[in-house]
């Protein structure tokens, strides 16, 4: 995807979490002591990793998997787990290689291969299914929409993703954030309705044989986001 918008957004995404959160997300990746706002963050994407995996087949052997924006790799494990063939995917090389150094020696009959770059790229194949987890919650909804539609190209079955849903808490976060120095804050989340989100999916062209299945909602204590499926009809 081309987009000014979007790639301007990917380069601060890239920076922040190569160069200023990746010691803050080794640490949500083990059992190292957090503190009680990220102990919260931690159980809620737990939480979310969950409900991911529940949207999915128990069984993935013969599947080929996009974890889009991979972080760590954790979800990137269990599908693995199921017997898919994985790609996790991130655009900070640093927590790539944190990944894949962290990698359990045994992952089932699956694979996992990490890779450093843009999710998006047409070089990483086709795939039976995406996951995205929380990996567009920074995007404007208009470059997170196009981005799934790009995926939705190549995609054969599911798509299972996350978005910063659009509470009265989320609003506020949102509009603060903006208050301080470019230098000193995180790439904001940018809050979205669920039904605008589900429309504006289902107004692409790409999208025109697919359905939204699900959508469901995770809120523990710092950490609220919403999972929505896509399917193929």
């Amino acid at each position: 995807m081309d987009g000014l918008s979007y790639q301007r957004r990917r380069g601060e995404i890239q920076t922040y979490f190569d160069r200023t959160a990746v010691e803050a997300w080794k640490r949500f990746a083990t059992e190292a002591p957090l503190g009680r706002i990220r102990a919260t963050v931690r159980e809620g994407r737990a939480r979310m990793r969950a409900r991911m995996l529940a949207a999915l087949p128990q069984d993935l052997n013969g599947w080929r998997v996009l974890d889009a924006g991979c972080g760590t790799g954790a979800l990137s494990i269990e599908l693995a787990r199921r017997g898919a063939d994985v790609l996790g995917v991130d655009l900070a090389p640093e927590i790539i290689r944190f990944a894949a150094e962290t990698l359990p020696g045994d992952t089932g009959a699956g694979r996992v291969e990490f890779r450093a770059g843009d999710m998006l790229s047409r070089e990483h194949g086709e795939f039976d299914a995406v996951v995205a987890m929380d990996s567009l919650i920074h995007y404007q909804p208009g470059d997170a929409v196009l981005a799934l539609s790009s995926l939705a190209r190549r995609t054969r079955h599911a798509m299972v993703f996350t978005f910063a849903p659009r509470t009265p808490m989320l609003s506020l976060m949102h509009a603060t954030g903006r208050l301080f120095p470019r230098s000193d804050r995180a790439p904001s989340i940018v809050p979205v309705r669920p039904e605008a989100i589900a429309r504006d999916i289902a107004g692409r062209p790409e999208f025109a044989a697919w359905r939204t299945r699900r959508s469901e909602r995770v809120s523990h204590g710092f950490y609220t986001s919403e999972m929505m499926e896509v399917v193929r009809s």
